[in-house]
């Protein structure tokens, strides 16, 4: 039995190493960790992959579609149209964006809820003249304490519930984490809205007011044929866009020559390209007065009347086969097109790849105009960028489909051209079938999960989550995760791992007040949800805390509201939780900037969370 426990321990010191060093997705180390602890026979084969169908992992999965629900509905949307009224004071703004997001993460997803709420933070940032960093780590906080608010909130809750039949007693029901989920919320939005000028100002060192330091991007235009600047001088050019359009040129490439900083008395040609330094609304006031061309959609039109050549000939020529199937195909009108700012998450599928590669106008009808990551403003052509998590991309589709395409691709929108907030579509529908599932819960007439993979087939019947969307919507390593985690958190528990911690913990508390023990309980494991997943630390906590309850002889509950509790409030560090990931780069925070609120956050939630944890649960 030694022996496995040391092999536990080295798999989980090698895991918690994996995660902490972020080479590979967490998901896959937590496949690995899973095949290790099972091939050295400390997991039977049989158990192997009992997580799958763990009633946790069906509730997380159901929660991430009747978020997509709520979101597609409108319900969300509804109040997010609401805020761009509530005035410029900055610890207003701050107040209401953070608490409005935190009540919609304790029946959402978190994570859904901030990427709704980001464009409203940005506009608002905008329109009263200062940097998003302002709101956008108070938005991040915001979401991770309004998760802690109820059952499906966030997936250490549904995780911690499930443990509590371990110990013989019922799972916690949808509202039983609500005191104090409800206190350390309303203590912690206060202590935001009152230390707001603790987030870090990220402003443009340049002094010209620009919000975004990642606003400006380096874009493609080109001189197009017929165009009165051919002949003519790049200064002419630059004095028709008017002061208003800050654009400087970087390059002129001129039959595949590039040209760095070309002089201003240079003379233009037809089909130059200009590499051209702005932020969006610069970028679109210089072409309304030039009438310059997007490179991108300058060779998507080259390309057009390339094919439509290619027909005419054909059909002169009478041959049928070179003829599209559909002969109005083409004709079809491709609405207006938007500009849009959006952010790459890690899911995406354009990490890793180049616009090229993915042939992402032909297969998407999106043109990439610019890339900027974390304000450094990238010197290349943009089909040779290799796209990461947290770009920001200056891109153009068209304006009715702008929303599904940026879903589709995995990115989150910022600021647009043309993306508004719609109006609530189906929305008394939508919070029918939702209201329904939490009262069935709250009731105790079924079980969480089973309530909530109801809800969500409704949603899917009734056609607010199309059937091409019911697996987009599941964060699948999230999934993989919480399933591959579970069968070796029950290793720790059953090599007597999680004794020999609770036993230390026990001798280190032995002297000290019940209070001390939950409070050290809460400080390990908020330190360790600063460095692994949310889900993976409650999975690890939770059979320490039965061990330490066992063995203070007492109950259970209030250690494991403890770990639920803790687990959710990563503030440290950026890479604790996917909200603190998101709002890194279009915040332009660096990683040591999130402890600078994150410290005095945390300590407040030890302070409120334990006496209000003793005084519902008692030891």
């Amino acid at each position: 039995m030694q022996s496995d426990q040391l092999i536990v321990f080295a798999v989980l010191a090698a895991t918690l190493g994996l995660f902490v060093w972020n080479r590979w997705r967490y998901d896959i180390v937590a496949l690995g960790a899973l095949l290790v602890v099972t091939l050295t026979g400390i997991v039977p084969p049989e158990n192997t992959f009992m997580g799958l169908g763990h009633p946790a992992v069906i509730t997380v999965a159901a929660v991430l579609v009747l978020s997509r629900g709520l979101l597609n509905s409108g319900v969300v949307d509804s109040l997010a149209r609401h805020l761009t009224r509530v005035g410029d004071q900055p610890w207003i703004q701050v107040l209401t964006l953070t608490g409005i997001v935190a009540l919609c993460s304790g029946f959402m997803n978190n994570v859904g809820a901030l990427a709704l709420f980001m464009p409203v933070a940005v506009w608002m940032s905008r329109q009263s003249g200062r940097s998003p960093s302002y709101l956008l780590m108070p938005l991040a906080f915001g979401s991770l304490l309004g998760g802690t608010l109820t059952l499906i909130g966030t997936p250490p809750n549904i995780i911690i519930a499930g443990y509590r039949r371990e110990v013989g007693e019922t799972p916690f029901r949808m509202f039983e984490f609500l005191p104090v989920g409800l206190a350390i919320t309303v203590a912690g939005v206060l202590l935001i809205t009152l230390l707001w000028r603790l987030t870090p100002r990220r402003e443009n060192q340049s002094g010209d007011q620009e919000l975004f330091e990642i606003s400006a991007y380096m874009t493609e235009l080109q001189i197009p044929q017929g165009s009165k600047y051919a002949g003519r001088t790049l200064r002419d050019l630059l004095v028709a866009g008017g002061e208003e359009a800050d654009v400087m040129v970087i390059a002129l490439v001129r039959a595949g020559q590039h040209q760095r900083m070309p002089s201003t008395y240079e003379v233009l040609h037809e089909e130059d390209v200009l590499l051209v330094e702005a932020d969006s609304d610069s970028l679109k006031s210089f072409l309304d007065v030039t009438h310059l061309q997007l490179a991108a959609e300058a060779d998507s039109k080259a390309e057009a009347r390339e094919k439509a050549e290619q027909e005419k000939r054909a059909e002169t020529n009478g041959d049928k086969s070179q003829q599209p199937d559909d002969p109005d195909a083409d004709r079809t009108p491709r609405g207006e097109r938007a500009l849009a700012e959006a952010i790459i998450t890690a899911g995406s599928s354009l990490v890793g790849t180049t616009a090229t590669g993915l042939a992402l106008r032909e297969r998407h009808g999106v043109n990439i105009l610019a890339v900027a990551r974390q304000g450094q403003r990238l010197q290349q052509r943009l089909g040779k960028i290799r796209f990461a998590a947290g770009d920001i991309l200056l891109l153009q589709a068209r304006e009715d489909q702008l929303q599904s395409t940026l879903s589709n691709l995995g990115c989150l929108p910022l600021a647009s051209r043309g993306l508004r907030i719609t109006a609530p579509r189906k929305v008394l529908l939508a919070s029918s079938i939702f209201a329904g599932a939490l009262a069935l819960i709250a009731f105790g007439v079924v079980p969480a999960a089973i309530a909530l993979v109801g809800a969500a087939l409704a949603m899917v019947l009734v056609g607010l989550v199309p059937t091409g969307d019911i697996y987009k919507s599941i964060d699948m390593s999230v999934i993989v995760l919480i399933a591959a985690m579970l069968p070796i958190g029950e290793a720790l528990e059953t090599t007597g791992g999680s004794r020999l911690i609770a036993n230390a913990l026990l001798d280190i508390s032995q002297a000290a007040p019940p209070a001390a023990t939950v409070a050290t309980l809460m400080i390990g494991v908020m330190l360790l949800s600063n460095v692994v997943n949310n889900a993976a630390a409650a999975v690890l906590a939770a059979p320490v805390a039965i061990a330490l309850a066992r063995g203070m002889d007492a109950s259970a509950d209030p250690l494991l509201m403890a770990v639920a509790i803790s687990a959710s409030c990563a503030f440290l560090t950026p890479i604790g939780h996917q909200s603190n990931t998101l709002v890194m780069a279009p915040g332009g925070y660096r990683f040591g900037d999130y402890w600078r609120l994150g410290l005095p956050l945390s300590i407040l939630v030890v302070l409120v969370a334990v006496p209000v944890i003793l005084w519902v649960w008692p030891l």
